[in-house]
């Protein structure tokens, strides 16, 4: 029989193991990143604790199915809030059997209980059977992710930071570089034209004007 639950403390390995199973199942999965499973647990109790929800289908007391939601508030560009499932796995001997459908409805069951508007999914990377599942489904696609390692997006940012500002200094080296060429120019070209006549036009000395008689 199968049941769809929320998962106990001591789901938490079987999760693990599917977590990390679902990283394998994907031609891509290296994207996720080499966790073991420890550190996978740690995750889980932290997305537990942080008020995250753990749904796993069991099937003759194993686990054989997850789904990792966490419900996000309304924000600037959604006024509702949403169900991210972070993970959407069926273990491979218990696929076409339903679970993956149980285990939506259980998750659309969670939105509507805490009123989204929308769920979110976010396949593995690379898992095309999950993506078409999910397409069946109505899922559609909504954006894009890109993600970068911090300490390489930090040493790129500061490398194209230190460039700019050696660009911006040739620049303004070029620019008074310029302005002094063009200054000792101008000097020139005073120079070159001889001295400057000062006369009023007209030549001749200026003329004294007699004061005007009284009486």
């Amino acid at each position: 029989m199968l049941e769809i639950r929320p998962a106990r403390e001591d789901d938490l390995p079987a999760v693990a193991a599917l977590a990390a199973e679902a990283r394998d199942d994907s031609p891509t999965g290296a994207q996720l990143g080499a966790q073991e499973t420890g550190r996978l647990l740690e995750h889980l109790s932290v997305l537990l604790a942080a008020g995250g929800h753990v749904l796993v289908a069991e099937h003759n007391g194993q686990v054989v199915g997850v789904v990792l939601g966490r419900v996000v508030a309304a924000y600037l560009f959604a006024y509702r809030a949403s169900l991210y499932l972070d993970l959407l796995f069926v273990a491979p001997g218990a696929r076409r059997h339903g679970v993956g459908h149980a285990l939506l409805r259980a998750a659309t069951d969670l939105a509507a209980e805490h009123e989204c508007g929308d769920i979110y999914s976010a396949p593995v990377p690379g898992n095309r059977g999950v993506q078409r599942f999910l397409a069946r489904l109505g899922f559609a696609p909504a954006a894009g992710h890109r993600v970068a390692p911090v300490a390489a997006l930090q040493r790129r940012l500061a490398t194209d930071a230190a460039a700019r500002d050696a660009h911006a200094g040739r620049r303004s080296a070029r620019a008074g570089l310029e302005d002094l060429i063009a200054r000792r120019r101008r000097a020139r070209s005073v120079l070159e034209s001889g001295p400057i006549d000062l006369r009023p036009v007209g030549g001749g000395a200026p003329s004294r004007r007699r004061p005007a008689k009284t009486g």
